[in-house]
């Protein structure tokens, strides 16, 4: 067995989808962040933002939004953006390393994608684009991040990661998602197993 040690870690990014996150800013214009604090239960996505940035602001005001999964060549396009903010003035705590943009569409190559159910727009090239509405708003870590439960409403797949016959399924063969590990981005590795449940997945779904 491996020998252990107690450590100090900067980041507990141990591994991590990314996601982009559209929101409604005042004006009416919308805006893209980077996050790397997603999951999903059942039809709800947890997040987690720092509340000084403009999406929290944005979700606050309008709670509608868009959770984009990129795939893993996107890579570059989310590192454009990453060191940008949509709030300005930019915030003291990120002064040091972020700049105000205020089209992160364009710096990031994205296409704005109308949505059917919330105002926020779907970021085209995403293979998986999620519209939502926020439940609840928690503050965490003494105020400085919020979690937020988003309320999933309709969910869009680009037909390139779908199987081709069968119910609505993603092909995992073909979806290749971008994480995020200690601050690094990598691409998803071999599949290694498979869980016993993955053909409940192929059974139509029925109605109690």
């Amino acid at each position: 067995m491996q020998r252990t040690r107690d450590v100090d870690l900067p980041v507990l990014y141990f591994g991590t989808p990314v996601a982009l996150i559209t929101t409604i800013n005042p004006d009416g214009s919308s805006n893209i962040s980077p996050i790397s604090s997603a999951w999903s239960l059942g039809d709800r996505y947890m997040l987690g933002l720092g509340s000084e940035g403009q999406a929290c602001a944005n979700l606050q005001r309008v709670g509608e939004l868009v959770i984009n999964l990129p795939s893993a060549d996107l890579a570059p396009a989310v590192e454009a953006i990453a060191p940008t903010t949509g709030r300005t003035p930019v915030p003291e705590d990120k002064k040091a390393s972020y700049r105000h943009e205020p089209d992160k569409w364009s710096l990031g190559g994205f296409t704005p994608v109308g949505s059917q159910d919330v105002l926020p727009p779907r970021i085209g090239e995403c293979p998986v684009q999620i519209e939502a509405r926020v439940a609840q708003l928690i503050e965490i870590d003494g105020g400085s991040a919020v979690a937020v439960e988003a309320e999933v409403r309709r969910v869009h797949a680009h037909e390139s990661i779908l199987r081709s016959q069968g119910p609505d399924r993603v092909d995992t063969e073909k979806w290749e998602p971008l994480y995020y590990s200690f601050r690094h981005y990598f691409a998803q590795g071999p599949r290694v197993g498979t869980n016993f449940r993955a053909s409940l997945l192929d059974e139509p779904a029925t109605v109690a």
